[in-house]
Order: C-alpha cells, then sequence, then structure tokens
C-alpha cells in the first residue's frame, strides 16, 4: 500500500518503522497522517510478519503535534475530530508492542503519541511538552500519568512547559537518551530483544497492559494470570 504522509519499511525480520514524513511541516499530524497510520496499523493487526512497530520522524523534528491549520478550515471539524478519535484509539490498542524513536522535538499530539507507544527512546535534541493548554485544547493526561505519576503529568498538562532529554529520563518518560543519529539504531535492537519472546506471549501481554490499567488488583490478576497462564497450560500439554 503507498503512502502520501509516511514512510513504511522493514529495518529487520518482523520489525517495522513509520516514518512520520512531513518534515517541512514538523511532521504535523494532520486528517491525512493520522488516517495513514490508522490504515497501516489496522492492517498489521494480523500480519504475523509484523511483530514490533517502531515510530519516528523525519528530519529533526519526531511530531509538532496536530497540523493547526486544518482546525480553522470550513467543514473540516467533523473529519478532524473522528480522524482524531478514531487513530488514538487504534494507536492505544494495537495488538503488538510499539515503540516511539523520539529523534527531536515531541509537541502536544506528538508527545500524546509518543505516551501511546509502550516504550520511549529519545536523542539529546528531544523536547517534550503540551503547550496547546495555552490556545484553549485540553491535553490528554491519563496516558502520561500512566507513566510518569499523577503529580508530574498534571504540572506538564497545566504549564504547557518543555522538558528536555534529560528530564524526561529522569521522571521515567523515556527509558533511555542515546546519541544523536542511534535513536532508530537503538529502538530496533530493544525490538529484537523484544521478539526473543514469542509472538503470542506478546499480544497477550500487550492485551492486558492496554486493558488493566485503573483496574484493581483482583480484576488485573484475573487477566494477567489466571487467564493466559490456563491458556499457557493448555499449549504446553498440548505440545507434549
Amino acid at each position: 500500500m503507498d503512502y502520501n504522509t509516511i514512510q513504511v519499511r522493514e529495518a529487520t525480520e518482523r520489525i517495522w518503522i513509520i516514518t512520520l514524513n512531513r518534515p517541512e511541516k514538523r511532521n504535523a499530524l494532520s486528517i491525512q497522517v493520522r488516517e495513514e497510520i490508522t490504515a497501516c496499523l489496522e492492517r498489521w493487526a494480523s500480519d504475523d510478519n509484523v511483530g514490533v512497530v517502531i515510530f519516528t520522524g523525519a528530519g529533526p523534528v519526531f511530531s509538532a503535534g496536530f497540523d493547526l491549520k486544518e482546525f480553522s478550515k470550513p467543514g473540516f471539524a467533523e473529519n478532524v475530530f473522528q480522524s482524531s478519535s478514531i487513530y488514538h484509539r487504534v494507536v492505544w490498542r494495537f495488538p503488538k508492542p510499539t515503540i516511539a524513536a523520539i529523534n527531536g522535538p515531541a509537541l502536544g499530539g506528538g508527545l500524546d503519541l509518543a505516551t501511546l507507544c509502550d516504550i520511549r527512546i529519545c536523542s539529546p535534541t528531544a523536547a517534550f511538552a503540551h503547550p496547546e493548554i495555552k490556545f484553549g485544547a485540553p491535553p490528554l493526561y491519563t496516558p502520561l500519568r500512566w507513566i510518569i505519576g499523577s503529580g508530574p503529568a498534571r504540572d506538564l498538562c497545566f504549564t504547557g512547559k518543555t522538558i528536555d532529554a534529560s528530564e524526561a529520563h529522569r521522571i521515567g518518560l523515556v527509558s533511555e537518551v542515546v546519541s544523536e543519529g542511534d535513536v532508530l539504531e537503538s529502538a530496533v535492537s530493544h525490538a529484537k530483544t523484544i521478539l526473543e519472546a514469542p509472538l503470542p506471549t506478546l499480544e497477550i501481554t500487550k492485551k492486558y497492559m492496554a486493558d488493566n490499567e485503573g483496574k484493581g488488583f483482583e480484576e488485573s490478576f484475573v487477566a494477567e494470570h489466571d487467564v493466559p497462564f490456563e491458556s499457557f497450560l493448555k499449549r504446553f500439554s498440548a505440545e507434549k
């Protein structure tokens, strides 16, 4: 399938890279970008040749957020809302591990994309902020809270302040800060380590990670222990 605003390639076996490819627009997440990411992930969800997906940006920016010019275009409001609503859910519910290889600033919707991924790795030039609160758009708080905790997330969301790569690492927003130019290589290395586990096990793990945020112990324990453990025992017994 051909795309106009993203580039798609296989880095190595079962590791695929989606590159936001609007460098002249600082990889702003237009309606078309969101629709193309949605279509790509929906196609990959059931493809066993896809094990891990890495997101990165073309040029020096990961993503500056939503394409604000579309907000003021007559007749675009419904498309802006619908494409955003579907895209965020598709990224969050994607059944396989995702990694954000953050090569530069991740602002607004760019930060949202990073927080919807399972793992985040960044370069020293990365920066993170929710500046949209300054012009009246409420930030996406909950995924950020799940990663860094309520206090720091509230601070970032209410102030719209920018933090650099070292601060993002200190508060746990990113797992690792690597040298400029090594972000994608590090993400691929992480993906290879992830794929040392069987894909069905990764998909089960990803499902309860996505489903169990905010649930109590008992409900989470049933989903994370009882159901997959019983399934594992059945498969193990069948293989003997």
